[in-house]
């Protein structure tokens, strides 16, 4: 009998400059909570996955065992740590549904987690580009910024200047964030902010500006994964109706860089398995660590063709009242991009959704949504087609 697995349990901190909470804190602020809206004592736990990147912003490494700290209760309960670039909480999710999926778990923890607020924004920058091809990548200036600018210009170069879509984009998810607590930017920039330079709001990279970058946060998210709903939980579940991961090459120069091919595999199987189309999905949480990423993954999740993704944002097909709106949170551009911590905190976005409990964010009749996390630019590409547990086709 193939196991369905639900996530039955989340909690979340607010995303920002955590200063007063360090990895043991943050870890402890969503563990118990998350074990405790899941109808569960933490004994009934069978394994815990710990999505953490760091790379050096704290000197706490081996993080996977900071579980029995923040749960006493867990101390002798399986633990492990796991890290994928930007797609780490991911990569923790997908290695507890192997161990409900092999039948050797039935309930699992998974914690995503980072404090990045330790060090100066240079050696932030200089952590992060260790997630591109080093050998040919590792000296951009700008970081990952300047990755993604270099992306954006030969975008620019090909089908036109972009700008105008990547300003609404911005717009949009800072909009979106406002009615999101846990969002590291509550603040509605608006378009015109978005797509003027200014003194706050500066060129960063080739055509991107601030206003088109993800912010450096501090935060953490955790789930509880069941083999099948929980009659305890305090919201009703939600279930997978597919997961996928397909990777790329790491060298851009090996690939077309104004092509997410590895995201639009993700996405064809990702559909295919889930027996859905775009018209199925009632929002989607996407991966918008730069506002170019988002234009690129409408193209790679089949909104527009290569090239065209500025009309999705333009003709409002993206927008919070549009006919699949992406990223209802904020996205990473408002809510923030803690790196362990992101893919967790997506599938927490969306089970809110499902589940009916986004609060301010609901969209009405949610019933079936999309996460895509990558890491690095569209290297791991990790794809959840989600329901909530008593949605049918």
């Amino acid at each position: 009998m193939t196991t369905v697995p639900h996530i039955v349990g989340w909690a979340h901190t607010p995303f920002g400059k955590l200063d007063a909470l360090d990895t043991e804190a943050l870890f402890a602020a969503v563990a118990a909570p998350a074990i405790e809206r899941a109808g569960l004592a933490p004994e009934d736990i069978d394994g815990v996955f710990v999505g953490h990147f760091n790379g050096g912003f704290v000197r706490q490494d081996f993080s996977g065992a900071l579980a029995a700290l923040a749960v006493p209760a867990l101390r002798h309960v399986p633990s492990v740590r796991l890290e994928n670039a930007c797609a780490t909480g991911s990569a923790a999710i997908w290695a507890g549904l192997d161990a409900l999926a092999a039948g050797r778990m039935r309930r699992v923890l998974v914690v995503g987690l980072e404090k990045m607020n330790t060090l100066p924004n240079a050696q932030i920058g200089e952590i992060l580009l260790r997630c591109s091809y080093v050998r040919e990548e590792g000296d951009t200036p700008g970081g990952f910024a300047g990755v993604f600018g270099r992306i954006a210009s030969g975008y620019a170069e090909r089908f036109g200047d972009p700008s105008d879509a990547l300003a609404h984009i911005a717009a949009k998810n800072h909009a979106n964030g406002v009615r999101n607590p846990y969002a590291h930017l509550r603040r509605d920039l608006g378009y015109d902010f978005c797509r003027q330079p200014s003194d706050k709001n500066p060129f960063v990279a080739g055509p991107l500006k601030r206003s088109d970058c993800s912010l450096v946060s501090d935060g953490a998210a955790a789930l509880v994964l069941s083999t099948e709903p929980l009659p305890g939980a305090a919201q009703p579940a939600v279930r997978w109706r597919s997961r996928t991961q397909v990777n790329d090459f790491l060298p851009l120069s090996r690939r077309d860089p104004t092509r997410f091919e590895g995201a639009a595999l993700a996405w064809q199987r990702g559909l295919a398995e889930a027996g859905c189309t775009l018209d199925d999905l009632h929002f989607v949480e996407t991966h918008d660590c730069f506002t170019v990423a988002e234009l690129l993954e409408y193209e790679a999740m089949g909104l527009a063709p290569h090239g065209e993704g500025a009309r999705v944002i333009l003709d409002g097909v993206s927008r919070f009242d549009g006919k699949l709106p992406v990223n209802p949170s904020g996205g990473l551009k408002s809510r923030g991009h803690p790196i362990g911590a992101t893919g967790v905190s997506q599938h927490v976005m969306a089970a809110m959704q499902l589940s009916g409990t986004a609060g301010d964010m609901q969209l009405a009749g949610a019933r079936r949504g999309a996460v895509f996390n990558m890491g690095g630019a569209a290297v791991a590409n990790y794809l959840s087609i989600l329901e909530a547990a008593e949605a049918r086709a």
